[in-house]
């Protein structure tokens, strides 16, 4: 990214805002707690999470990155923000702590590749006086949003002003209505990157590729994830479509997947990439993800990715063109110094430091 980044251009690569947790994930689950009885899990972590996932995933690509957020001032809210700013070197000039309000917390078990979750928060109450938390984000040259139906925000529009491209998701329309022209602030963004389900019921299609060449009408990159079968892109500038298969893996925790992949497109399209290289990126980092445990404890950096590459590479039986399909990967990694599968430091709250 050095070499892209101009003098007077943005100091910010990425920024975004949102709600952080505190997760606490139990693992080595056997099965589904059950009513009525005790279940002992043979593994715990703690992290932060919610939109933390998507910031720790970015910073971890090497993306300079800046989050708004607010932050109790618990003992949970202090690990959160010295996990961010220290541990993964991310911006948070523009959040803030606040006084008397507690960190909202998830708990989450996974088992069987899949996971539950039990949430508590209250919302932050909003900031004194005006300010720049959250309705003035810092020039970026890219800005992360979770679009709501029906309901605009101004910082996404202000962002777009100032020169940011803007990658949005969204979420599960609970109302039902699933109206595409109630996403008011999609006409701010670069890239939309809904599911196969929530493309296809914004575009009232029955298949996800005709989703995304409908939603390509509105954006002007659209990008729908098929799930186990990869993910499907069209550039509606170009008309250029994409399609890469998913990573055959072995998922132990799906927790933070979709906000890798998005994490890895950014990277690819700040890089200036092609389209089907981008695609392999996001999918492939979503892939490293899912074989760890928690959210932002996951996402993989740059020496994952590598000692993965190198490791695969040396694997007998692999079809040559799905390794081309990476080839692209050989000038952009650093020499893999870690074996593969690599595990990262499963953090957790308490210890203290030796006198």
């Amino acid at each position: 990214m050095d070499g892209l980044r101009e003098p007077d251009g943005p100091c910010c690569d990425v920024f975004l805002t949102g709600t952080v947790f505190l997760d606490i994930i139990f693992t080595g689950l056997d099965s589904a707690p059950v009513r009525g009885t005790e279940s002992w899990a043979r593994g715990m972590g703690s992290s932060p999470g919610g939109v933390a996932n998507m910031a720790t995933a970015l910073a971890r690509l090497g993306l300079r990155t800046s989050l708004a957020a607010a932050f109790g001032d618990d003992h949970y809210g202090e690990y959160c923000w010295d996990a961010l700013a220290d541990g993964e070197g991310i911006d948070l000039t523009m959040s803030r702590t606040v006084p008397g309000w507690h960190s909202p917390v998830t708990v989450s078990m996974a088992y069987e590749g899949e996971r539950t979750m039990v949430s508590h928060g209250h919302e932050a109450p909003p900031p004194a006086g005006p300010g720049p938390f959250p309705d003035c984000p810092p020039r970026a040259r890219a800005a992360i949003a979770a679009l709501t139906p029906g309901r605009r925000e101004e910082w996404i529009a202000s962002a777009a002003r100032r020169g940011a491209k803007i990658f949005a998701d969204v979420g599960w329309d609970d109302t039902g209505r699933w109206d595409l022209a109630g996403l008011a602030d999609l006409e701010h963004c670069e890239a939309f990157l809904p599911n196969a389900e929530e493309a296809m019921r914004y575009t009232r299609t029955d298949c996800p590729r005709a989703a995304a060449r409908a939603l390509a009408e509105k954006v002007p990159v659209a990008v729908v994830t098929l799930g186990a079968e990869g993910a499907y892109a069209v550039d509606g500038s170009t008309g250029e479509t994409a399609e890469v298969p998913a990573i055959a893996v072995e998922a132990l925790d799906p927790t933070g997947a979709g906000d890798v992949f998005v994490a890895g497109f950014v990277t690819g399209t700040l890089a200036g990439w092609p389209l089907a290289d981008r695609l392999a990126f996001a999918g492939l980092t979503a892939a490293l993800s899912v074989q760890e445990f928690g959210g932002s404890l996951s996402a993989p950096g740059w020496s994952e990715i590598a000692a993965w590459w190198q490791r695969v590479q040396a694997v007998d039986g692999q079809d040559p063109q799905a390794l081309r399909r990476y080839a692209f990967l050989d000038g952009l990694l650093p020499t893999a110094t870690r074996v593969w599968p690599l595990r990262r430091a499963v953090p957790t709250i308490g210890f203290r430091s030796p006198a």
